[in-house]
């Protein structure tokens, strides 16, 4: 969920398949902005000796817009390289792994960093950025949270670039959201009931390969200058990240595997959590990865009037009647993702791109930091929070379920009165998985393969 499976065609591709996307401004430095994309999906710790790693014939981007037409006016670009030391062995490391350039990490791989701006042109920021392995054990990968300075990369202007596994940071109930829209804490209510229980972390213990880069606010708002006032416009921009193949795939002799050829075509892309999840229907979702951003005026009939809210009266009996009787045009959805909130609906609070829908996470740059954030966020009074862009504690799950479920209906329509129950819908889960890190990459460190214990599956 967020984006992990959220397509068929892309949940057969995981290289390419966006998980998640978060845009803060970094606590720690707060004259700059965390950008971070993750990818590959799922990755249990012990998927070896084939370990999971990032495609060299993907072209993975994370893009800035910050001109109201939801086009890209910065974008980072990220290629990567893969080597092989010894091709006489099947083991991804023939020893121990101290250092991220050890000769015994049979498999590394390097990156380069391009900066692309709108009529501007290109600038390769760096090349033969180092890759960390991922965590195979406490014998070939000790004292792992090492590699995380090793692979923290200084660019030039001021920026940080990162590019390995880490854990997962995102968190919900997969087993029991995809089984009838189950939410445990309140199954009891559900039409097919059984007993309430504590909501259980479908991520725990699973990875992911993260691309993150920390770059000051003066590279992506529009005049260059550092955004003070929250309700300027030029402090507000959108953002997305996608990954692309070539068109055409040919066997290359020389590295015994199918090389690309051609133009690039986008396979997956991924702005707010949760969008082509729940919001699209499945036989429009691979049609959408393959979309850019301006073109979602034609899926804003599905967050209008959005699937999930139809179903969850009918899930909850007699749990939601005031949303069941709901039947004006959700505005207030309309505006959180695909324009962006406007001044005049949150006191103080903007984050609007213009009318040009497009599926964004939008992040207004003049919010500071919070000191003690709030893992709801804006809905919260935390206004550095999602939907004003995403941290990565952020309860993204819970949010969005109580706004499907009519808590900010009121923002846009003050008739409304939100069933008792929105204000504490929720799937019941929190991040189990390794510790978030106060400073950059933010993500916590990966499980280990030989640490993760596999969990139990019974049938009943």
């Amino acid at each position: 969920m967020s984006s992990h499976r959220e397509a068929p065609e892309i949940s057969k591709d995981p290289v390419a398949d966006n998980t998640d996307v978060y845009a803060f401004v970094s606590p720690d430095r707060p004259s700059t902005v965390t950008l971070i994309a993750n990818f590959i999906p799922l990755q249990n710790p012990q998927g070896g000796p084939n370990f999971f790693e990032f495609g060299d014939d993907v072209l993975y981007e994370i893009h800035i817009s910050n001109g109201g037409d939801a086009k890209p006016d910065v974008t980072y670009q990220f290629r990567f390289s893969t080597k092989i030391r010894n091709p006489n062995t099947f083991l991804y490391n023939t020893g121990p792994i101290t250092n991220i350039g050890d000769s015994t990490f049979n498999r590394p791989q390097t990156y380069s960093v391009t900066r692309v701006t709108r009529g501007g042109g290109s600038k390769t920021l760096a090349s033969g950025l180092a890759v960390p392995p991922v965590n195979v054990g406490i014998r070939s990968t000790p004292n792992y949270a090492h590699f995380t300075a090793q692979a923290t990369h200084a660019l030039p202007g001021g920026r940080v670039v990162f590019a390995g596994q880490r854990a997962d940071g995102f968190f919900v109930d997969l087993g029991s959201i995809f089984d009838l829209g189950a939410l445990r804490p309140f199954q009891n209510l559900h039409l097919i009931p059984s007993a309430a229980a504590a909501g259980v972390n479908g991520l725990q213990g699973l990875n992911v390969h993260t691309i993150a880069i920390q770059v000051p606010k003066t590279d992506l708002t529009r005049d260059g200058k550092n955004p003070t006032d929250v309700m300027d416009a030029k402090s507000v921009i959108g953002v997305y990240a996608s990954a692309s193949r070539q068109k055409t795939k040919v066997w290359d002799d020389s590295r015994s595997r199918m090389g690309g050829h051609g133009p690039w075509q986008q396979v997956s892309r991924l702005g707010n959590p949760l969008f082509n999840e729940v919001i699209v229907p499945m036989s429009r979702k691979d049609k959408w990865n393959a979309l850019d951003p301006w073109n979602d005026s034609a899926f804003a009939q599905y967050v209008s009037k959005p699937e999930l809210a139809g179903l969850l009266p009918v899930l909850y009996p007699g749990v939601f009647p005031n949303l069941k009787a709901y039947t004006k045009p959700r505005a207030d959805l309309l505006a959180i993702l695909l324009t962006g909130i406007p001044a005049g609906v949150v006191p103080g609070f903007q984050n609007f791109t213009g009318t040009q829908q497009a599926d964004l996470l939008r992040l207004n740059l003049a919010v500071p930091p919070t000191a003690s954030p709030n893992p709801l966020g804006l809905v919260a009074g935390d206004a550095a929070g999602f939907p004003n862009g995403r941290r990565v504690a952020d309860d993204v799950v819970t949010i969005e379920l109580r706004a499907v479920a009519g808590l900010t209906i009121p923002l846009v329509d003050p008739t409304f009165t939100p069933d008792g129950a929105t204000s504490v819908i929720k799937d019941g889960t929190t991040n189990t998985n390794s510790p978030l890190l106060s400073t950059f990459p933010y993500l916590g460190t990966p499980g280990g393969g030989y640490q993760a214990k596999p969990g139990t599956s019974p049938a009943a």
